[in-house]
C-alpha cells in the first residue's frame, strides 16, 4: 500500500485563513512597526510599545495574538490575565531585555539604596516588577520628571538614558549599561558620508542610537514620532536611523517620498533589521492562531508586581 502523501499544513490563501481564524477565535492581532509589512497589513493595531500596551489594556476579545517580541507579549499578559496571549515565535526576544537579567538587576538596585527605579518597557516582567514606573521612548522624559529631586535608576538602555538625561536636565541618572543590538549598528561615519550625498535629506533617528548618530539627526523621536515627522516633513528625502519596518507605514502615507535607511557598520549584512522581530512570519502567525500556541504567561506574583508600574505609566501618558 502506498504511504499517504503528507498534507501541507498551510492553506493556499494564508492571509484569508489568518483572518478567518481571528474571527473564529475572537482574537485581536497587535503588531509592532518592526514587523514584516504582510503582518502589519493584517493587524488590528500597528504601533510602538506605548500604543500596543494601550491597545492590550483595552482589548475586548478572547485571544491576543501579539506580533512583536516577548516582552511586549508579556505586557499584554500582565494587563490581561483572563485572556489567552499567543505569539508566532517564542524565541522572538530582545537584546535589551536579555541583557538585564532579573537577578543581576536586583543586585544593581541593592547597590543603590533609596533610589527609585524607572524601567524602559524593553525589559522582562520580572524586572518590571522591581520598578516604580515603566516608560517607553515616547514618554521617557515625562516619566523621569515624576521623580524630581529623587535618586533614580534608569534601565536597561544606556543610549536612551543619555538622551533622556539631556532632555530632562537629569545628569545624575544611575544607568544600567544595556543597548539595542539594532540601533547600536548605525554608523556615524557612514551616515556623515550619506548626508553629503543627499544634502537636502532630513535625518530622523531613534534615541536608542549612539550619540555620534544622534548628533547628526535633525529630528529624534520614538518610532511613532519618526513616522509622524516623516509624513509631515517638507523634505522629500528622509534618512532614517531605526529599524526599516517603519518604512511600510510611511510609504502608505507619503508614497512619493524617498526613504533611505541610515547605514550600518557592516555592509555585508542586514544588521539594522531586528533579528528577533523578523522571526515572526505569516506561517507562524497562522499556526499560533490555529493551535493557540505558544502561549505567553506570567506568574501571578510577578504579574501583580509588574502591573502597578505599567498601569501608572498608562495613567500618566
Amino acid at each position: 500500500m502506498a504511504e499517504p502523501v503528507p498534507q501541507d499544513p498551510f492553506p493556499d490563501d494564508l492571509e484569508e485563513a489568518i483572518l478567518e481564524l481571528k474571527r473564529e477565535r475572537n482574537a485581536i492581532l497587535l503588531a509592532h512597526y518592526y514587523q514584516e509589512s504582510e503582518i502589519q497589513d493584517l493587524a488590528d493595531v500597528v504601533g510602538d510599545s506605548l500604543a500596543l500596551a494601550r491597545a492590550a489594556q483595552h482589548a475586548d476579545c478572547d485571544v491576543i495574538a501579539f506580533c512583536g517580541v516577548h516582552f511586549m507579549a508579556e505586557t499584554a499578559a500582565i494587563l490581561n490575565p483572563e485572556r489567552t496571549v499567543v505569539v508566532p515565535d517564542l524565541e522572538a526576544g530582545c537584546s535589551l531585555a536579555d541583557g538585564c537579567p532579573a537577578d543581576a538587576f536586583a543586585d544593581f538596585i541593592a547597590e543603590h539604596p533609596g533610589a527609585r527605579v524607572l524601567t524602559y518597557i524593553n525589559a522582562s516582567a520580572e524586572v518590571k516588577a522591581m520598578s516604580d514606573l515603566i516608560c517607553t521612548s515616547s514618554n521617557a522624559v515625562k516619566m523621569v520628571q515624576q521623580f524630581e529631586g529623587e535618586p533614580l535608576i534608569f534601565a536597561p538602555d544606556r543610549h536612551l538614558a543619555r538622551w533622556v538625561a539631556n532632555e530632562s536636565g537629569r545628569d545624575d541618572l544611575i544607568v544600567w549599561q544595556g543597548a539595542c543590538v539594532v540601533h547600536e549598528q548605525f554608523s556615524a561615519k557612514r551616515l556623515a558620508v550619506l548626508t553629503v550625498k543627499h544634502p537636502d535629506a532630513e535625518v530622523l533617528a531613534h534615541p536608542e542610537c549612539d550619540q555620534a548618530v544622534l548628533d547628526q539627526a535633525d529630528f529624534i523621536a520614538s518610532t511613532t514620532g519618526i513616522i509622524k515627522r516623516a509624513v509631515e516633513s517638507p523634505a522629500q528625502t528622509l534618512i532614517i536611523a531605526t529599524e526599516d519596518g517603519v518604512f511600510h507605514q510611511i510609504h502608505q502615507k507619503v508614497p512619493e517620498k524617498t526613504l533611505i535607511q541610515a547605514p550600518g557598520m557592516d555592509e555585508s549584512c542586514a544588521c539594522n533589521q531586528c533579528p528577533f522581530m523578523r522571526l515572526n512570519t505569516l506561517e507562524k502567525l497562522y499556526l499560533c492562531l490555529r493551535d493557540l500556541e505558544p502561549r505567553v504567561t506570567v506568574p501571578e506574583g510577578v504579574r501583580v508586581g509588574a502591573l502597578r508600574p505599567i498601569e501608572r505609566m498608562l495613567e500618566l501618558s
